[in-house]
């Protein structure tokens, strides 16, 4: 079980899902760096104590003062470049350091060969415009940002939602792992996106209804939740 939740996680991570709460962050002098494969590890000395991070391999000095933005927390972290393992760990992106090249984002932590190759290519999907998406109908149809507003009353209901296919993820743990879009909610808050689960067949820029159980506050592990997922869904375009 603990393995299912690092792999959901790394590649949730790596799409950048906006249910999840983000960290302040982190500031800090460097005491101690080592360089590990594609990554340099920290050991920095904060305000709140001594902690490690890892950035993209950055030549960074003893002594300097650095920031660690998007940062992510993991625990029991195993390291099988450096045969070790942290207790506690941050994994983000060092401040002011250059833009990845050529459309190459960071890997999510903990992830190499296809599975790393399969997130990257989803991170370097473009943007798709979604314009407002009729409703679906029938008496168990919401919008997304109505699904949203309602999902306490929603928990553990069907309900039924049509929306822009606007990224996907394929094959997580035998399943498609979908974001709809219909036009309708706040990208502030993250009440227009909508993640929904499915062993269906789509990509971006499809217009589907998606049918499935809506649940609540959804714990992944390792200090990420979500307001709601749509499980196990129909698809039909």
């Amino acid at each position: 079980m603990k393995s299912f939740y690092a792999v959901l996680l790394a590649f949730l991570v790596g799409i950048s899902l906006a249910h999840a709460a983000p960290m302040a962050p982190v500031q800090g002098q460097v005491l101690e760096t080592i360089d590990g494969g594609q990554y340099t590890y920290l050991r920095l000395k904060t305000k709140d104590g001594e902690i490690w991070a890892a950035v993209m391999h950055a030549d960074v000095k003893k002594g300097a003062q650095v920031t660690i933005e998007n940062a992510m927390v993991m625990h029991n972290f195993e390291s099988k470049t450096l045969k070790r393992t942290f207790d506690q760990i941050l994994f983000g992106s060092l401040a002011g350091a250059p833009a990845p090249q050529a459309g190459g984002q960071m890997p999510p932590y903990g992830m190499s060969g296809a599975a790393a190759q399969q997130a990257a290519g989803v991170q370097k999907s473009p943007e798709i415009a979604v314009a407002n998406v009729p409703k679906a109908t029938g008496p168990d149809a919401r919008t997304v940002a109505e699904v949203y507003a309602q999902r306490a009353a929603l928990k553990n209901t069907v309900v039924s939602v049509r929306g822009a296919v606007v990224k996907l993820v394929p094959n997580i743990m035998g399943k498609n792992w979908v974001h709809l879009r219909d036009g309708s909610g706040s990208a502030a808050d993250g009440s227009n996106d909508l993640v929904v689960t499915t062993k269906a067949v789509a990509k971006p820029g499809d217009i589907v209804t998606a049918k499935g159980v809506v649940h609540i506050d959804v714990d992944v592990g390792m200090g990420m939740n979500y307001k709601l997922v749509i499980e196990d869904a129909t698809l039909q375009k």
